[in-house]
């Protein structure tokens, strides 16, 4: 932008000081602009002015709608009611587990049925009701009677046992818990101590902003096999039913062995992954059916570019509608033209049009670099560097509403970034942008990681691990493994004198925390490293990883077909590492 009010200010200098004509002072400020460099601006302009035009077209309208639905004092269940009164016999959901198919009508009375109940027990607006339940067509209906008297459902993890289970529901402030009878086994009859509106905002702006982006329409029938629980099967999936009118099919849980043949049986045409989904799919033998459907979109995110291509070409699936993004944050991003790995873009031509940037952290404490002005400084493209988002608190599409716990939402803002002063939202996830504005995902920071398609919160496993071993020091972060997606758990235990019973630490974890969220490795030491301000180090641990050859500490490993942990030697992290091992 420099470059170009340079040139502009050369242009007025040669016409109107200088005195020379036109026919002059055009091509001399065509030659200064390509000389300077400007050349490459022209390059990226011509390849990126499509794309940057219709997500601007996407922006707009999305904006354009919230607005009017806050004008009009609208809400999700009024705007299901729009969609009700559109497609009132239309299959709204199918149930694969029986083939139930239900029409919006159909949801909506049920909806309704689930409102009256509650009020007849007394439940009023701002009350909290915690759902725990695996996915079914009721899941939604029982959500959205909640929605439509102004109590608030607390989606629970359905894999939560036991403390994990007791912690979620409590800091929920949930007044009381509605139960799947498949779960009932780990419900031990515990009770929950009761609690002393702009979330639906957040909702339709996420589902919008993937329906727009990626050019959906109200016939195509989504296939949703994700948790509903999670933003992922229930906003970006069950969202389209809601408030476009859009066909879904949920399954209760998701099958690599069966995700084609329910796509051809109920005629889907968008399919739902995270990146471990596209990897099991791929892991499956060759079958006719696979390409015997009509899918033409695959939504989601977490697909690694390494198999990309190999998926779109084995099962046919001419687009890939990569997608970054989280309830809460105002930094979503989009992969609108099908670019192999990136999970969306920003403008190169206006930036500012969606403020939206990479700046510099520190990689050991991942603390933002600033300038001598105080400010964070933007990285270039091909620099890694933490995603943040402008907070704008009066445009619906910048704002951030935080958490309900204070201290949370503080460590996601931070103070001048864009310029002195401003305020922004930290993603906490570190990308790589190109020359164009494609954006990368590279690792996610702070305090979570992802496995087994699920965010893993270090802090809660540090917890719990170390209660299970009578309070010892415990670190839990990611490491990679070669061929997997996302980060195995590790545990860096300290224990001098190696008391740690392996046998009955194992079978306390399974009932302690979800698959997905149990170790994969342990490291014993004699003591863990603490920064001044008593914070665990992890960094260093972290680079070593679980290779033998590098740490002497005793590593172990939860080998699964023998359902514990056994000593890690250098023959069988070669198997790790090789593929050879299952994980």
């Amino acid at each position: 932008m420099m470059r170009l009010a340079c040139c502009t200010a050369l242009l007025f200098v040669l016409r109107l000081l200088v005195g020379l004509p036109w026919y002059q002072v055009v091509p001399s400020f065509f030659i200064f602009y390509l000389g300077s460099g400007g050349w490459k601006f022209i390059y990226i302009f011509a390849k990126t002015i499509g794309r940057d035009l219709h997500a601007a077209g996407v922006l707009l309208k999305v904006k354009w709608n919230v607005k009017r639905h806050l004008r009009e004092r609208n809400t999700l269940p009024k705007i299901f009611a729009e969609t009700v009164r559109r497609h009132g016999d239309k299959t709204a959901l199918i149930f694969e587990g029986t083939g139930e198919k239900w029409s919006f009508r159909e949801l909506d009375e049920y909806s309704n049925r689930v409102a009256n109940l509650l009020l007849q027990r007394g439940f009023v607006e701002g009350d909290v009701v915690a759902l725990f339940m695996e996915n079914r067509s009721q899941y939604v209906g029982l959500w959205l009677g909640m929605a439509k008297i102004g109590v608030e459902a607390a989606l629970i993890n359905f894999n939560l046992r036991l403390e994990a289970l007791v912690h979620c529901v409590t800091i929920s402030n949930a007044k009381a818990v509605v139960f799947g009878s498949e779960l009932t086994e780990g419900e031990d009859g515990r009770s929950f101590t009761p609690p002393s509106p702009g979330a639906w905002c957040r909702y339709y702006r996420m589902a919008a902003l993937v329906y727009y982006g990626f050019g959906m329409t109200s016939d195509d029938v989504l296939y949703d096999c994700l948790p509903l629980y999670h933003s992922a099967g229930n906003i970006v999936g069950v969202g389209q039913c809601l408030i476009h009118g859009m066909t879904v099919v949920i399954r209760k849980k998701f099958s690599a062995s069966r995700f084609w043949d329910d796509c051809a049986k109920y005629n889907c045409t968008i399919v739902q992954y995270i990146g471990e989904i596209c990897r099991y799919l791929l892991n499956q033998p060759v079958k006719d059916i696979e390409q015997k459907h009509k899918v033409r979109m695959a939504l989601g995110n977490g697909l690694r570019q390494s198999i990309w291509e190999e998926f779109t070409s084995r099962f046919n699936v001419t687009q890939i509608a990569e997608f970054y993004g989280a309830t809460e944050c105002n930094c979503s991003l989009g992969n609108f033209n099908n670019m192999t790995g990136a999970c969306g873009f920003n403008s190169q031509i206006l930036p500012f049009i969606y403020p939206i940037r990479l700046v510099k952290v520190n990689e050991d404490t991942m603390e933002l670099i600033r300038g001598p002005d105080g400010v964070c400084i933007p990285c270039k493209p091909g620099e890694p560097g933490q995603l943040v988002g402008r907070i704008i608190q009066h445009d619906p599409l910048r704002r951030f509403d935080g958490y309900v716990n204070e201290g949370a939402t503080n460590k996601k803002i931070a103070s001048s970034v864009f310029k002195k002063g401003d305020m922004a939202y930290l993603s906490g996830d570190v990308l790589i942008m190109d020359q164009f504005g494609y954006m990368y995902f590279k690792d996610r920071t702070g305090d979570t990681f992802r496995w087994k398609g699920e965010n893993v919160s270090t802090t809660e496993v540090e917890g719990t691990l170390s209660r299970l071993l009578d309070m010892k020091d415990v670190v839990v972060y990611g490491v990679e493994v070669p061929g997997a997606e996302g980060k195995a758990g590790m545990a860096a235990i300290a224990d001098p004198e190696r008391s740690t019973d392996l046998e009955k630490f194992g079978k306390d974890l399974e009932k302690a925390l979800p698959p997905y969220a149990r170790p994969v490795f342990l490291r014993f030491l004699n003591e863990v490293n603490k920064t001044g301000t008593y914070k665990f180090q992890k960094t260093e641990m972290r680079r070593e990883g679980f290779n033998p050859s590098i740490v002497s500490d005793k590593l172990y490993f939860l080998d699964p077909s023998r359902g514990r942990y056994v000593e890690l030697n250098k023959e069988l992290h070669s198997g790790i590492v090789s593929g050879k091992q299952k994980l």
